[in-house]
């Protein structure tokens, strides 16, 4: 099974690895770090966000800097902190279970996971305890999906160049298979058997009644088996203004991909309904690529490179006519080589 999964994941580019994405690209990234005259060009960015949002920032501060209506309720628990400080801290910001925990540093959903009681929080702490990790509400909303906006310093008004809907796995009983059969027997759900065998553990067993729709996954990451679909036809002038209006309360901010939860999606278009999960910075994908129905492999790597033009002038920009600094490039390579260290440990523990 696990030889046949590999196989299907080399065959579909959607599952290909990370680096496949950015290593064909990295010619262009020299050719606009030599335009810009300095290595790490792209830190003027996002001047609100630490290194403007290339995975060393801490998730928390960026959660804070969501307006209030949009932001869901979330705290902070620093490394090594008892376990009774924890329950407090949540008890007093009234979150209530399920409820979910993520490394405050960290991306691709590493670590993110669905709680459901305190002896699975108490697990989850005994594991990853040791680093800084968020504690978040659980947003019981229908729908969710990824906006990347980005704004020209210079402009008063941004652009949307990626909407990604966002599909949770789910399989439907039959009254006769068992859970782990239903998974198996789904195309897309088999490709992460070993994945929801550790999520539905105590499940795989049971038989879901006849038309019965069980999720598979409540994190909406690529890795986690989340099908993301091109949603780009739903960009509008109302939506691109709601976003405008939500930019502006965000000083500092100017490019970034933004994951939120809603109901509706005129709720979600004129601003008056849905949460953000997290601000993703400069490292943010237009995730509409993934796609693997709409896109081909070399027009994903066209438009990761589109892009990444749109951050080059952004940053230079910012740089040139308002005086933000470029990182050092010795200072940001130690802070790259720590958070690679930072990501090898949690994932050893995982």
């Amino acid at each position: 099974m696990r030889k046949n999964t590999t196989l299907k994941k080399l065959i579909n580019w959607e599952h290909w690895p990370s680096y496949m994405f950015y290593i064909p690209n990295l010619p262009y990234a020299f050719y606009l770090a030599i335009k810009a005259k300095h290595l790490s060009f792209y830190t003027a960015t996002n001047p609100c966000i630490k290194n403007s949002g290339i995975g060393t920032e801490s998730k928390f501060e960026t959660t804070m800097l969501i307006p209030e209506k949009y932001r869901p309720k979330t705290i902070l628990i620093k490394p090594n902190t008892e376990y009774n400080k924890i329950i407090t801290a949540i008890n007093e910001q009234q979150i209530q279970f399920p409820l979910i925990a993520k490394p405050d540093i960290g991306f691709r959903g590493l670590l993110v996971q669905k709680v459901h009681t305190e002896t699975e929080l108490q697990t989850y702490f005994k594991k990853y305890g040791m680093i800084a990790i968020i504690i978040q509400e659980f947003l019981n909303y229908e729908n969710e999906c990824g906006v990347l906006y980005f704004r020209y310093p210079e402009n008063k008004t941004g652009n949307i160049t990626s909407l990604t809907l966002k599909k949770f796995l789910a399989v439907t009983g039959d009254g006769k298979s068992t859970l782990k059969e239903l998974i198996l027997n789904d195309e897309r759900a088999k490709l992460y058997i070993e994945l929801f065998t550790e999520i539905h553990q105590n499940k795989l067993n049971t038989v879901p009644y006849k038309d019965k729709v069980v999720k598979l996954t409540a994190i909406g990451n690529h890795s986690k088996g989340t099908q993301f679909i091109n949603g780009n036809h739903l960009i509008s002038k109302t939506l691109i203004k709601t976003f405008d209006t939500l930019n502006k309360k965000i000083p500092g901010w100017y490019y970034g991909r933004i994951d939120l939860k809603y109901n509706s999606f005129s709720s979600l278009e004129n601003g008056t309904d849905f949460k953000i999960i997290e601000i993703n910075g400069i490292l943010a994908e237009p995730t509409h690529i993934y796609d693997a129905k709409k896109f081909t492999y070399f027009q994903a790597l066209k438009t990761i490179r589109t892009h990444w033009k749109s951050i080059y002038k952004i940053a230079t920009v910012n740089n040139k006519k308002l005086n933000i600094p470029y990182k050092n490039t010795k200072h940001f390579s130690v802070e790259i080589l720590q958070l690679k260290k930072h990501l090898s440990h949690i994932k050893k523990t995982s």
